[in-house]
């Protein structure tokens, strides 16, 4: 169905530097030694340079590393003659693995293959926890956390792909999952997130986390965090100390990471929005007035780059205007921009070329070589990973100098992924946005909060009702529209799982038509279609929730580690049980053993439509998990 050439290369005549590359792509790719299709001829350039230009039965690679060599065999693949050019160094990717989801070792070789193929040179690893720390039995407990073996044979797969694996961890902030085993780290927590400053147990930890990954990776770059800290010394910190001003307590404790990564010839990087927060009265990540004062930059240690992330502008001049400010602090500057998975279901493609394209635009145009895009699993992880490959195809082509509209995008993504382009890029539709007011204005719906809203409560119904009073319509029409659409390609899922976002739609296309019929049937107390409802409309709902349930189970594991598919399968079933409750409420109700429902009595009165801030899970009342 895709177009892919069968390459064939001589073990004897093929550069000691590519073999290993070839063997791990042939393991899933018609790449065979001394076999059969055209012959790959390799021939050095100059670094970030991949061509492939067609000789007869030959196909010449020109390529400066082993990343470049990749590119183009994705290119001759493609059946595409390319001569191609970055101007990054590092062009990476982060993978999340701390939000429910830790992709197993034989998916990560997955992403792996195809990653090279795209051309990135970088792979991060996102683990707060999830790594199989010695000496502390509950770092990881039952959250499926890499063991050194696991993270050692990743290492050592990537290196023969010409990918770099550097650990992403945290040493301040983001560390609940541990401080919340209080009686191993009651000494070291400062707050629920944050760990306690100036206390020596907490660096004899820290000690602990960068040995592991110095260890375990051959690279000498590790990401340390400490993004977020908005609580930093406000805890037990202050208890002991009292109050101090967040720089000098963030600078201090980042010197002393410092030296431990010097131990062990780490180099570190951070995310680098807490000096931005600091200098401003109001906290805000972006404020380009912002003042940080110069003896704060002055005792930023030298030898520590700096992330500044943004997955959110669409402005291009935005970008280098904050690019700029980070090099006025006079450090080396990576750039991380966004593949949004985060709070997704699928991956949000327009979201991600509406950021990430001014983005690369602003990184080419103020000279900055050190790009990575991050991959955020928030809420429970539980986007179709897969579905990311789309957009990580998109933004490789991009950063290798293709047009953002390139039409060849497609056929390299079609060829690599093995999957066809169009579906993928309108599953990303089951985040749809409803256009209001005047023209590039819309009504942002977010697929997670009308899957697992409450059938009885529908919270999440009446604040949408607030911004569009027609929402339940125009959603159930477009996400009808998106249904036929992808059917032709439901047995697909070489990339995303397209059945799976057919039947995340069809829940929620049920689930819509089901609360409009109820709430009505409801107010004229209609008996016959109340019980028509409980006999027919709500078993009909529980088998599409049922669908949904045994979708995410077969997509989680294959792809993740079994930890953490309790929190999606208790979401999932919450529902299925919610409306047998609703089933037999209303079966009372018909009975005349109730004369109400007062959650359907519940009216909210209110100018502006909000939802709890950054929920978790199930919106039951005012409790999400």
């Amino acid at each position: 169905m895709w177009k892919q050439t069968q390459l064939s290369w001589s073990e004897r005549e093929t550069p000691e530097e590519l073999r290993r590359l070839l063997v791990r792509l042939g393991e899933e790719y018609p790449i065979r030694p001394n076999g059969e299709g055209r012959r790959l001829v390799f021939c050095q350039a100059a670094a970030g340079c991949a061509g492939a230009c067609w000789d007869g039965d030959h196909v010449r690679i020109e390529y400066g590393t082993v990343t470049d060599a990749a590119r183009a065999i994705g290119s001759a693949l493609s059946r595409l003659e390319t001569k191609e050019k970055t101007e990054f160094r590092l062009l990476g990717i982060m993978l999340d693995c701390s939000r429910n989801g830790v992709m197993t070792v034989p998916h990560v070789k997955k992403w792996l293959r195809r990653l090279a193929l795209m051309g990135y040179n970088t792979a991060m690893l996102y683990t707060e926890d999830t790594y199989r720390l010695p000496g502390e039995p509950y770092f990881g407990y039952m959250r499926g956390a890499y063991t050194a073996e696991e993270v050692r044979e990743i290492d050592a797969y990537a290196a023969d792909l010409g990918i770099e694996i550097i650990g992403c961890i945290q040493t301040l902030g983001h560390l609940e999952q541990v401080i919340k085993w209080g009686g191993a780290y009651q000494a070291v927590t400062d707050t629920a997130r944050v760990l306690l400053v100036d206390e020596e147990k907490t660096y004899r930890l820290i000690d602990k986390m960068i040995r592991f990954w110095s260890d375990n990776l051959k690279s000498r770059r590790i990401h340390i965090g400490m993004d977020e800290t908005h609580d930093l010394g406000r805890g037990r910190f202050m208890d002991r100390h009292g109050y101090e001003r967040g720089f000098e307590i963030f600078n201090r404790h980042l010197a002393k990471v410092n030296e431990i990564c010097g131990r062990y010839d780490m180099r570190a990087m951070i995310w680098s929005d807490m000096y931005f927060r600091m200098g401003n009265e109001d906290l805000e990540y972006y404020d380009v007035n912002c003042n940080i004062p110069p003896e704060v930059r002055a005792q930023i240690p030298e030898n520590v780059d700096l992330v500044y992330w943004d997955y959110y502008h669409e402005d291009q001049a935005f970008y280098e205007r904050f690019i700029r400010l980070h090099r006025d602090l006079e450090r080396p500057v990576l750039l991380g921009s966004g593949i949004w998975t985060w709070s997704k279901m699928w991956l949000d493609y327009q979201m991600t070329r509406d950021a990430a394209g001014p983005c690369l635009r602003a990184c080419k145009a103020t000279g900055l070589r050190d790009l990575f895009f991050t991959m955020w699993g928030d809420d429970g992880s539980y986007c179709d990973w897969d579905s990311a490959f789309v957009g990580l195809s998109w933004a490789a082509d991009v950063a290798y100098g293709m047009a953002e509209e390139a039409p060849e995008s497609v056929t390299r993504f079609e060829a690599i992924c093995q999957a066809s382009y169009l579906p993928q890029v309108e599953a990303g539709k089951l985040d749809p946005r409803l256009p209001y007011g005047t023209e590039g204005k819309y009504h942002y719906i977010r697929n997670f909060i009308l899957l697992w809203d409450d059938p009885i409560m529908g919270i999440g119904w009446n604040g949408y009702k607030i911004l569009d009073e027609a929402f339940d319509v125009k959603v159930e029409a477009a996400f009808s529209e998106l249904i036929d659409k992808l059917l032709p390609y439901q047995a697909e899922k070489n990339a995303g799982n397209v059945a799976h976002a057919i039947k995340l739609a069809q829940a929620i296309v049920v689930k819509l038509r089901l609360r409009r019929e109820l709430l009505s049937a409801y107010e004229r107390r209609d008996m016959a279609r109340l019980r028509r409802l409980a006999e027919v409309d709500i078993p009909a709902a529980i088998a599409a929730y049922r669908a949904v349930f045994d979708s995410c189970r077969d997509l989680w594991l294959a792809t993740f580690k079994p930890f953490g598919l309790e929190t999606i399968q208790m979401r999932n079933g919450t529902m299925i049980v919610r409306y047998e409750e609703l089933a037999r409420r209303l079966s009372e109700l018909i009975a005349g053993k109730v004369a109400a429902i007062p959650e359907l009595e519940e009216k909210l009165d209110a100018g502006i439509a909000t939802f709890p801030a950054w929920t978790r899970g199930v919106m039951c009342g005012s409790t999400w998990w």
